[in-house]
């Protein structure tokens, strides 16, 4: 089987958020998709397999399969497009959140993803005390994670939580955001999954498919741009449309190497 690490939501090699991507000739156990993402130990192994009118797409981190992901998925359509050599205009993925769209705009991949708007909320304790201290203006939640609003870009920046008790919070996550102080970007944020065996997320596009709608409704914008701070950073373009939520980023291949067991 190869396997190839790809970079997304960056331009760059070793910044954004590495995915290892595997293009399978047929079925093969989900025992096995777990132990080879255990391998890697990357936020996101992808497996992709040929069906008719697209691919089916799944997602596993080092410790269990995860519903959504839009790193993986950018990183998936950079792997067909550059490495596969498949010429198609629009890739379909059909994924346990339905099917989901990559289309090339210029040196950009499009992805079309369900919007997953949170709903203001009494946060659990743990969640709190993770903060540590670190004000707060809104807490909400949505299907898969919990986002926390803070004051400032420098909060979320300075942010040191308590993951061991964020691997209690029942939700698949947590993510900060604030308003941005960085010329030409609307809002930033950090992603923490320590329950699923990623303590801090490099850059999260599913994450984003809460935060476009949270802060389109704040800024009044449909059209948005993100980053993500993370030590690798990660830059997206986000618009919001009705309900579904238009993702745009770059990748670049960093690895291609080939499982021999």
């Amino acid at each position: 089987m190869n396997i190839t690490i790809i970079d997304a939501f960056t331009d760059r090699p070793f910044k954004g958020n590495p995915a290892a991507i595997c293009l399978l000739d047929s079925e093969i156990p989900e025992e096995r998709m777990q132990t080879i993402a255990n391998e890697m130990n990357l936020s996101e192994t992808a497996y992709l397999l040929r069906r008719e009118a697209g691919y089916s797409l799944r997602w596993f981190t080092p410790q269990t399969e995860v519903d959504l992901c839009g790193h993986a998925t950018l990183a998936s359509a950079h792997y067909l497009w550059e490495e596969a050599g498949v010429t198609d205009s629009e890739l379909r993925f059909h994924t346990k959140s339905g099917v989901l769209t990559a289309k090339r705009e210029g040196d950009w991949i499009q992805l079309d993803f369900p919007s997953e708007e949170a709903q203001e909320c009494e946060p659990p304790s743990e969640l709190i005390e993770g903060l540590r201290g670190t004000a707060y203006t809104f807490i909400g939640r949505n299907r898969m994670d919990y986002i926390v609003e803070v004051e400032n870009e420098a909060a979320v920046r300075s942010l040191q939580p308590n993951l061991n008790l964020w691997t209690k919070v029942p939700s698949r996550g947590v993510i900060v955001t604030s308003k941005s102080s960085i010329p030409d970007i609307d809002f930033v944020s950090r992603c923490f999954f320590p329950a699923a065996g990623i303590d801090e997320d490099p850059v999260t596009g599913s994450a984003h498919c809460c935060l476009g709608p949270y802060w389109g409704s704040k800024l009044e914008k449909r059209k948005l741009t993100a980053m993500q701070l993370s030590s690798r950073e990660g830059y997206l373009k986000v618009t919001v449309q009705g309900d579904r939520v238009l993702l745009l980023g770059q990748a670049v291949t960093t690895l291609r190497g080939q499982l021999v067991r």
